[in-house]
């Protein structure tokens, strides 16, 4: 398919190539699209920390090259002292976005592959290995996906979206992002109403920008006009990513998706999750996530201009939890699961060994 070799090819978001990880800086977008490489997981783990890198499956990929990287850079001569040298690039690179499932499962991934080695030369080859099949894979999962979400969706729909959960939150296709392409490449006729997602505006310099790169119509609103969005009719359905789904159903996503969500049933809108089975968390109850509280200098000021008196007291939660009750469905590259969710999600994973 045309449109899905495009997409992966312009907007690949991190990969690996010659033992070097390479990522677009997201935090150069709109106004640049602009490549940086590194051979140096410390290197990694300020990206992930800032933001050139983010999106949970993108981070869990990051996560997973940066510990392959770790590997490399090791000149442990045997398989205790190599395992030992990556266990404490994991912490460095875990410590990062402490929120996205993601990222713990891509290094705790790397790690079984690395303790399954015999010596040190075979484990840097495998790990290597890994990590670029978890790349590889991602793109193959958004895009099984995206076929099950964009049966929830008609023509002539017109879909919210908040944050971003597209090619640029993944390796290559997206999420929720991946459900609308999916649904466009299905011949529907639609059309997405991005938000701006403040602090970090995700929304207006993600989102806005790779819908438009790909020609799918999109309208951007202040995260304060979705109430007015949906009272006046112009919304059908809402799509959204996750950093971290639980057995119950409870949804980890960026800061005013409940707000969101919340808004969606008021208007009986349908909202919809969408992520991959590396998102849930299907050991934790909702008091036992860390919400990851984010430097204050994100909301005194706009692209360096400051907004707010000097010394104000900052909140700045990166996420917010959208309980079950507001929810209709959560896709995955397994099925959709619908309530009530610790059945369905159970089934989904079941359906997976």
């Amino acid at each position: 398919m045309k449109q899905e070799t495009k997409i992966h090819s312009s907007l690949k978001t991190v990969e690996w190539k010659n033992n070097t990880v390479i990522m677009i800086d997201q935090t150069k977008l709109p106004n640049k699209l602009e490549y940086v490489k590194f051979k140096d997981y410390n290197k990694v783990a300020d990206a992930i920390r800032n933001l050139v890198v983010r999106g949970a499956p993108a981070i869990g990929v990051a996560g997973a090259f940066g510990l392959a990287l770790a590997s490399l850079q090791s000149k442990a001569k045997t398989k205790e002292k190599l395992l030992e040298d990556m266990e404490k690039a994991k912490k460095i690179l875990f410590e990062t976005r402490p929120t996205a499932v993601n990222l713990a499962w891509g290094l705790e991934k790397i790690m079984e592959t690395a303790k399954k080695g015999n010596d040190t030369n075979e484990i840097r080859k495998q790990v290597v290995e890994t990590a670029q099949k978890m790349a590889v894979e991602d793109v193959e999962i958004n895009m099984r996906m995206g076929k099950f979400g964009s049966e929830l969706f008609s023509n002539n729909d017109v879909i919210m979206t908040h944050c971003n959960a597209g090619a640029l939150a993944t390796v290559g296709y997206g999420t929720a992002l991946g459900v609308i392409r999916a649904t466009k490449d299905s011949g529907k006729n639609i059309k997405v109403i991005a938000t701006e997602t403040r602090p970090v505006m995700q929304g207006s310099r993600l989102t806005a920008f790779e819908l438009q790169h790909d020609n799918i119509d999109v309208s951007l609103i202040p995260d304060t006009a979705v109430g007015y969005a949906m009272a006046k009719g112009l919304v059908n359905k809402v799509v959204v990513g996750a950093d971290r789904i639980l057995s119950t159903g409870h949804v980890y996503n960026k800061i005013g998706t409940y707000q969101v969500a919340t808004m969606a049933r008021q208007h009986n809108i349908p909202f919809y999750v969408a992520a991959p089975l590396s998102t849930f968390d299907l050991k934790n109850k909702p008091d036992d996530i860390i919400i990851e509280q984010r430097k204050a200098s994100e909301v005194t000021g706009v692209a360096g201009k400051k907004t707010a008196p000097d010394g104000i007291n900052v909140i700045n939660p990166a996420f917010d939890m959208t309980p079950p009750e507001l929810i209709s469905g959560i896709i995955t590259e397994a099925g959709i699961a619908k309530p009530p969710f610790e059945i369905s999600i159970k089934k989904l994973f079941e359906s997976k060994l």
